[in-house]
C-alpha cells in the first residue's frame, strides 16, 4: 500500500470526535508513515492547550496557527496527518491539503455527541446546546468536507481498526495509476 501511495501524505479531515487522531495513528502504523496531529503540534509550539488559545486569543488566532502548522507539515512526505475539524474553513488550507490524499471521516451528529458529551476540552462545544452546535458546525462545513478524495462514514460500534482497514481498502480506488513511459 505505501508503494501505491508513493510517500503521498494522508490528511484526515472531519468533525471533532470522529476519530481522526486514533484512526490516523493506526493508518500511519499500517503504512510505515509518521503521524502528526495538527492540534498537538499547535499545543506543543505554543505551550498552551487548544482551549487556552481559543479563550485567550480567539478562534481567528487559532485558525492562523493551524494554517501555519499545515503549511509546514505539507512540506514533508510519508505522513498521516489528523487535522482540526475547522481546518477546511480557510481557503488557503485546501492548497496544502491537495498535496496529499484527503480522507473525510464522517459520522452522524448523535454519534459525535455521544463521544464528546463528557469532553470539556472542546472550545466550540462550550455551548448551552452542544448537540445543536455540532449540527450547525457540520452543516456549515459539510460542503467543504465533501471536497475530500475519499469519504468514510463512521458507523456506531465500529472500531478504529475497522475504520482504518476500510480506508486502506478504499485508497486504491481513488489513486490515479502512475503511467510509466
Amino acid at each position: 500500500m505505501s508503494s501505491l501511495l508513493q510517500g503521498v501524505n494522508l490528511y484526515l479531515i472531519g468533525m471533532m470526535g470522529v476519530g481522526k487522531t486514533t484512526v490516523g495513528r493506526l493508518l500511519a502504523k499500517h503504512l510505515g508513515y509518521g503521524f502528526v496531529d495538527t492540534d498537538d503540534v499547535i499545543a506543543q509550539a505554543t505551550g498552551k492547550s487548544i482551549n487556552q488559545i481559543f479563550s485567550e486569543e480567539g478562534e481567528a488566532a487559532f485558525r492562523q496557527l493551524e494554517s501555519d502548522v499545515l503549511s509546514q507539515v505539507c512540506a514533508f512526505t510519508n505522513l498521516t496527518i489528523a487535522t482540526g475539524g475547522g481546518i477546511v474553513l480557510q481557503r488557503e488550507n485546501w492548497g496544502y491539503l491537495h498535496h496529499g490524499l484527503i480522507v473525510w471521516l464522517d459520522a452522524p451528529v448523535e454519534l459525535i455527541y455521544s463521544r464528546l458529551a463528557e469532553d470539556t476540552t472542546r472550545p466550540l462545544l462550550q455551548d448551552v446546546d452542544p448537540q445543536g452546535k455540532l449540527r450547525s458546525l457540520l452543516e456549515q462545513r459539510q460542503g467543504l468536507y465533501s471536497q475530500a478524495d475519499l469519504k468514510i462514514t463512521v458507523r456506531e460500534g465500529e472500531t478504529p481498526q475497522e475504520i482504518a482497514t476500510r480506508i486502506l481498502e478504499a485508497i486504491p480506488n481513488v489513486l490515479k495509476p502512475q503511467v510509466s513511459h
